[in-house]
């Protein structure tokens, strides 16, 4: 194997198929790899390469079609539980040893998959930025001035480097959408329940999703469709339905009026949003325009309203007896959750289901959302300088649609001219997970784009 070998997963599975490769070639290529980035800031906890290698050595008596992810290397967000490894949520100071692995994770082993790591992220999955933990900040992989967004950083950036085939990360609000726009790949964000979160950390338990980051649409059906199904383990699991809506060949994409839409000052990533709606008409898309301000209301509750509160029930026993142990911005967001009272939550729950009223009036018109995944993207010295805030405005797209009950699909969607990746994110109603992914796909083939990037680089800025 050389670096010019992709790690999706159909061209590895075809070559298991055709015996132009093994298992073990690509986890010894997996290795070689990594020791070649270095000290990147991606891994918590490295799986042992001999320990991968007898993971592979497993599969031999195996036939390839009898396992959906035969052979298919992947990295697992440390917020999310694999038995006998540590699980650290980026704490080192929460850190334990689970006995038993997250029910997500577990379906992807059983289906032929090798685990290779757990990966860092901000701290307790609160940050879009991966700027916020102990074992160092991820760089994207276009240049390493640059964040590669959080709080799944990892997950995202051993994807884009060509680490692994597939990544399993947590998002929030916006955790699985925003590295993937950062590093040019795919993030699936599925519909709440549809992948179990039990044996995950919990921000907000009420909203979390495990996400999927690939190199590409089918990849993340593919994933989707091994890791979901109901779990009685997880009170938040849903069945998806026998009937779920399509998304036509000839469809409606809705987006905010020009007013509504914030660049932050980016040019480029204006412009790139408006190739990427051109694009969304080409494969059969008719624009039409909404009122965002329901779902922008709907964001800042997640940040600026009691779902605050649920992050610090989260950990509360652990906030209360180890605060000095959390990230300071972590803990100063956290630490507002305490202002709010149960009079409050309720106000909060009244105001959110009114939004999602008026929200329903602009989804009779369209079939899904097209919306940039970020309006622009920050130096690690922006951030550090200002984390709060700039982190606020990485969520103006995002941070609504766990509270929506949405499923949303972050894709590449083209380059500044300095460079630095753009993305656009599909979103649609509960449920319509695989509707995306299809039409993700149609998206991917019509741009023909290659996805992630296997070595960093410096350019000019």
């Amino acid at each position: 194997m050389t670096d010019s070998i992709s790690l999706d997963i159909a061209s590895l599975l075809k070559a298991y198929r055709t015996s132009k490769l093994q298992p073990k070639d690509v986890i010894e290529e997996v290795y070689r790899r990594i020791a070649a980035r270095g000290n990147d800031a991606v891994w918590i906890h490295l799986i042992p390469q001999a320990e991968a290698l007898a993971q592979a050595e497993v599969l031999a008596s195996r036939n390839v079609d009898e396992l959906p992810l035969y052979g298919i290397p992947f990295a697992v967000k440390d917020n999310i539980d694999v038995a006998k490894i540590p699980t650290t949520a980026a704490c080192p100071g929460y850190s334990y040893i689970p006995e038993t692995t997250a029910t997500v994770v577990d379906r992807l082993l059983q289906a032929g998959a090798i685990l290779i790591g757990k990966t860092n992220l901000d701290q307790f999955a609160t940050g879009l930025v991966g700027m916020r933990s102990p074992y160092g900040a991820c760089s994207s992989v276009f240049h390493e001035d640059y964040i590669s967004g959080g709080s799944s950083s990892g997950s995202a950036v051993a994807v884009a480097a060509g680490l692994v085939s597939f990544s399993l990360g947590t998002d929030t609000a916006g955790s699985g959408r925003v590295p993937a726009a950062f590093n040019n790949i795919v993030g699936l964000k599925p519909t709440r329940g549809v992948l179990s979160t039990s044996g995950v950390v919990p921000a907000c338990r009420s909203l979390d999703c495990v996400s999927i980051f690939t190199l590409n649409c089918q990849d993340a059906a593919t994933v989707w469709q091994v890791a979901k199904g109901f779990d009685t383990s997880d009170c938040y699991s849903r069945q998806v339905p026998p009937q779920t809506a399509a998304i036509p060949s000839s469809f409606f994409f809705g987006v905010p009026k020009a007013d509504q839409l914030q660049f932050f000052g980016d040019a480029a990533a204006a412009e790139l949003y408006e190739q990427g709606l051109k694009r969304l008409e080409a494969i059969g898309g008719n624009l039409v325009e909404i009122d965002f301000q329901p779902f922008h209301q709907a964001a800042n509750l997640l940040y600026s309203g009691v779902w605050v509160a649920e992050r610090l029930a989260a950990i509360q026993s652990f906030f209360e007896t180890q605060a000095d142990a959390i990230h300071p911005v972590v803990r100063q967001i956290i630490s507002n959750g305490v202002r709010y009272t149960a009079v409050d939550t309720f106000k909060s729950f009244y105001a959110l289901e009114a939004l999602k009223q008026e929200a329903t009036q602009q989804w009779q018109k369209v079939n899904i959302l097209a919306l940039p995944t970020t309006g622009t993207i920050y130096t690690k010295a922006e951030v550090k300088a200002d984390p709060i805030a700039l982190n606020t405005n990485l969520g103006y797209y995002t941070n609504f649609v766990n509270l929506m009950d949405l499923c949303a699909i972050a894709l590449p969607s083209g380059f500044r001219a300095n460079g630095l990746p753009f993305g656009i994110t599909l979103i649609g109603q509960a449920f319509q997970d695989a509707a995306l992914c299809e039409l993700g796909d149609r998206y991917d083939h019509y741009i023909e784009t290659t996805y992630g990037k296997t070595t960093p680089v410096r350019i000019s800025v």
